[in-house]
């Protein structure tokens, strides 16, 4: 089908003729249409899952995969549960895993491995070409490694110390029975043993520095709640130059004088929807108009965007169905 516009069909002429109508160029007109569009997709039901050829799968944007349970963003996998963000194929035999796939096969409560790493548990960053790893952060094309941290290349380590291979293997054995004994609990009473990634108290990230915020999105109280750690923004002393309502609406109106002017961001306006927003997207309170973007945007004859480049992207996330099973 083509030249559809709101599900009724046009003519070429037409379709081009409407087009104009709408007045695309004016931030005013182009919000109305946004709203029109929402309430035509509300006539719809959403479908349960985007994706395609595939085979007993459960999730959401999964392509071309194999008996994969509650799984999201998924390309060419096989035999996979709680897997996300695997969009670089192939991966199989993969349990609790996030990113990022590519010939990745049996990582277990790992997350960015890949590019042909095998038998990865408890692992953050470790790639390429890893095998055998436990505990382990940013090690690169090792194998058989316990709670190391930045080697390359290494093998039967532990602690970052080197060992022969039969007294790596007699010393793992001795510290996952010690891990079972003398348990870990954090501050939230949690308790964490042999089996288990590490705590998030230990992130060296806080939960609002994470996509987690994004596809999961907590305020400050509720993340504290949960034991994860919280980055509170950053003091800017920011002289807005142009307050958000006065922006031209049509970017025809729009002369070189904007660019790099600092601009109000949207969402710092003192309306309770718009402030709670500003904090799930960590509102940068103003932005820029470089001359590239403004030559972009009088090419596609579209106004200038009203919010910060982060409350933005939330805003695009949004559109996606969430990451929860229907």
């Amino acid at each position: 089908m083509q030249y559809y516009i709101f599900n009724k069909p046009y003519s070429k002429e037409e379709y081009f003729k409407k087009l104009k109508e709408f007045n695309l160029d004016s931030f005013e007109y182009l919000q109305n249409n946004k709203i029109k569009i929402k309430q035509l997709w509300n006539n719809f039901p959403n479908k349960f899952i985007e994706g395609r050829k595939n085979t007993n799968v459960t999730g959401n944007y999964i392509n071309n995969s194999k008996n994969a349970s509650n799984c999201y963003f998924l390309n060419e996998g096989e035999d996979l549960k709680y897997c996300a963000f695997m969009l670089n194929p192939p991966v199989k035999d993969c349990y609790d895993y996030s990113i990022f796939g590519n010939n990745a096969e049996l990582v277990y409560e790992s997350i960015v491995t890949g590019e042909g790493s095998s038998r990865v548990k408890f692992c953050f960053a470790c790639w390429p070409s890893c095998r055998e790893l436990e505990y382990s952060i940013l090690c690169p094309s090792s194998s058989n490694l316990f709670g190391c941290v930045g080697l390359r290349h290494k093998e039967y380590c532990i602690l970052n110390k080197q060992y022969t291979k039969e007294e790596y293997e007699k010393l793992v054995s001795k510290i996952i029975e010690q891990m079972n004994l003398m348990l870990y609990v954090d501050k939230k009473g949690r308790v964490y043993r042999y089996g288990e990634f590490f705590p998030p108290e230990l992130s060296p990230f806080c939960y609002n520095e994470t996509i987690a915020q994004e596809y999961f999105p907590l305020t400050k109280e509720q993340a504290i709640e949960k034991g994860y750690q919280w980055k509170e923004p950053e003091i800017r002393n920011i002289k807005i130059q142009i307050s958000n309502d006065k922006l031209p609406d049509n970017i025809k109106d729009v002369d070189d004088s904007i660019i790099n002017k600092i601009i109000e961001c949207a969402n710092v306006r003192s309306v309770e929807d718009s402030l709670q927003q500003a904090e799930f997207s960590q509102c940068t309170t103003a932005f820029k108009i470089i001359a590239p973007e403004l030559e972009f945007y009088r090419k596609m004859n579209l106004p200038l965007p009203r919010l910060c480049p982060n409350c933005r992207h939330y805003q695009r996330i949004k559109q996606r169905n969430p990451l929860k099973l229907w």
